[in-house]
């Protein structure tokens, strides 16, 4: 396969990390975007081959991104996989999280993937936008009606840009993960725990009863599917769920 050029979203952790040294290890290069710098850093220390970079943007912002891609200038890039995000509770009242959640998890999307639209266009060729969303975005779970309400809205965004991009030859997809074993499940399974009153493990083995196979799945097994969607040339408008069963579409 020959090499091509991915912006990666949230690479320095978890999925977005996973996906990077997937795609690396197929040769192509990555570019990783993401607030936190010596995070970014790590990953990029970590990939296979040399023609990586980094860029320290906020999804947020757009005047951040705007200078992230000046930082790039006119290179063509293949595909945009917009991982970023962040989860967790939100309640009602002054310090409720549902301004950040949303602002972060659907608006920074969308931030993301206008800013670099221009540089996927002119690429000639199939190209992706691959959407990390979540299986709750299918479930509702108490106290996170702005996580599920942004990973709802961003299968909505992707079917819309399926549509509006298809006469470009841009493919748009989403994926929906259900449990994962990232430091943020980690740190959501702990805050569950500690809310009910028992350790992170018994919260574990409760929340692993409504998950047929019973595990977690890894970011590679994420990485691996991100890496199959940037390879095919038919499937756009879908949201595809990896979730070892949580969630059982027909």
């Amino acid at each position: 396969m020959a090499s091509k050029t991915y912006i990666i979203s949230g690479a320095g952790s978890g999925i977005g990390k996973a996906i990077a040294q997937k795609l690396a290890e197929q040769g192509h290069n990555c570019i990783l975007l993401g607030r936190n710098k010596p995070a970014l850093q790590q990953t990029l220390a970590e990939l296979k081959g040399s023609d990586h970079q980094i860029l320290v943007a906020d999804i947020r912002n757009k005047e951040s991104l705007v200078e992230a891609a000046q930082q790039i200038g006119g290179l063509v890039i293949n595909g945009l996989v917009a991982n970023a995000g962040i989860g967790g509770e939100n309640y009602w009242g002054e310090a409720d999280r549902w301004d950040d959640i949303i602002a972060t998890n659907l608006t920074g999307t969308y931030n993301f993937v206008n800013t670099f639209l221009p540089q996927l266009i002119n690429t000639g060729e199939e190209k992706q936008i691959i959407i990390t969303s979540s299986v709750l975005a299918r479930l509702g779970v108490a106290n996170y009606s702005a996580y599920c309400a942004s990973k709802a809205g961003l299968l909505g965004l992707m079917r819309s840009w399926a549509v509006q991009f298809a006469p470009e030859n841009i493919l748009v997809n989403a994926i929906c993960p259900g449990w994962v074993d990232t430091e943020m499940s980690q740190e959501g399974l702990q805050g569950i725990a500690d809310g009910i009153g028992m350790t992170k493990d018994e919260f574990y083995e409760i929340a692993m009863q409504s998950v047929p196979l019973r595990r977690m799945s890894q970011p590679e097994e994420i990485a691996d599917l991100v890496e199959y969607l940037i390879r095919q040339r038919s499937i756009t408008g879908q949201s595809i769920d990896i979730n070892c069963g949580a969630v059982m579409n027909s």
